[in-house]
């Protein structure tokens, strides 16, 4: 990736101090809040194992869990 210029990086700083982004602090919206009960803890085999298996077939995690779960739940299924 590119490293900015300081023409852009100032551009980009007196931006986000002129407008900085919004937040709720609800406590009800944001994306931990939303997938507090998706997210999982792996341990460093299985983070291993779902990194080196995403680079080699360009599917996200998610998508391999998901096949992972799915041939369990056939195998089990009449």
């Amino acid at each position: 990736m590119p490293r900015m210029a300081d023409e852009e990086a100032a551009y980009w700083d007196e931006y986000y101090t002129k407008n900085p982004p919004k937040v709720s602090g609800d406590g009800k919206s944001g994306f931990f809040v939303k997938h507090k009960g998706n997210i999982v803890v792996l341990d460093d085999l299985c983070a291993t194992y779902l990194h080196a298996r995403s680079e080699s077939s360009r599917k996200t995690p998610s998508q391999i869990i998901g096949e992972l779960v799915r041939e369990k739940i056939a195998a089990v299924m009449p």
